[in-house]
């Protein structure tokens, strides 16, 4: 589980439960995604990013590699508020 921390103090994360989020304070949890069968094609999965203004990922085999594409996709985007803190 990555915690990106943006420059306002607000942590970020996709949801698990490696750590207690609760222990860090007040959550404000929301839906980022939907990975969902493709009703359009039998068999096939999708991730649906829209929520949080991301794009629509088709043609996945499984519900797995959907996920694991959403995962990436969420990461890649928190990244960028990342803060690096240096102990000497």
């Amino acid at each position: 589980m990555q915690i990106f921390v943006r420059p306002n103090g607000a942590a970020q994360c996709l949801y698990g439960e490696e750590i207690d989020l609760k222990a860090l304070g007040a959550l404000d949890i929301k839906r980022a995604s939907h990975v969902e069968p493709d009703a359009n094609k039998p068999g096939e999965w999708i991730a649906d990013l829209a929520p949080v203004g991301g794009p629509l990922f088709t043609g996945f085999t499984s519900r797995a590699e959907a996920l694991d594409a959403e995962a990436k996709w969420l990461n890649n985007q928190m990244r960028w508020y990342n803060v690096h803190v240096v102990r000497e």
